[in-house]
């Protein structure tokens, strides 16, 4: 039987260890790759990762289930990316480490893949990764939930704490620069990692 995370939740807030660590196993893997994608920096990333559900494990008494668990973990996640930040006093930096596809971790080359599709796609994902880091904060994050973790306009902006309209400017103006960018780079027709803006320049004016 597959349980829900409701049913996790509740199972764990009863006392069931175990139950707690199912959900573990089923997020940790999104919370990883969320920090990993904000701040650039593999070791961090997975402190942060270890102490999101370390705080979620301590605050399960007092979650009543206003939102979903997961947009809760998100928020614990991305609330200590922001304090890391503070802590360094500088903006992330994307360190992509050999061989490793840093925006998109969970990916997999295909078997049938030549070696030259996965050195095109690598360079894709390092040049993707270095335009990024050089976006402010709120719209690379904006983007990274977005365009990675498939959350709608409504979940970022509670998580983000911004009126809708906030959110789909911050998403169609850091998709902007990272197409300009990367056509600048020559990359543009293959830019596979980061869809078009979901609206147009017009529609943001009017949200």
């Amino acid at each position: 039987m597959t349980w829900t995370d409701e049913d996790l939740v509740a199972r764990s807030r009863g006392g069931d260890v175990e139950s707690f660590n199912q959900l573990i196993l089923r997020w940790e893997r999104p919370i990883y790759a969320l920090a990993y994608r904000v701040i650039g920096r593999e070791e961090d990333a997975r402190d942060i990762c270890q102490e999101t559900f370390l705080r979620a494990f301590r605050a399960l008494p007092g979650f009543k289930g206003q939102a979903k668990f997961s947009s809760w973990l998100y928020r614990i996640a991305l609330n200590l990316c922001r304090d890391w930040v503070r802590r360094q006093r500088r903006a992330p930096l994307v360190e992509v480490p050999q061989g490793v596809d840093a925006l998109d971790l969970a990916a997999q080359g295909k078997p049938t893949e030549s070696i030259e599709d996965l050195v095109s796609r690598r360079e894709l994902s390092e040049a993707v990764a270095e335009a990024m880091a050089l976006l402010p904060q709120e719209q690379r994050t904006a983007i990274i939930l977005k365009e990675y973790h498939g959350m709608t306009f409504q979940e970022i902006a509670e998580l983000q704490g911004c009126p809708l309209s906030t959110v789909k400017t911050r998403l169609y103006q850091g998709l902007t620069v990272l197409r300009r960018r990367l056509e600048k780079n020559g990359l543009a027709p293959a830019f596979g990692h980061v869809k078009n803006a979901p609206f147009s320049h017009e529609e943001a004016k009017r949200v």
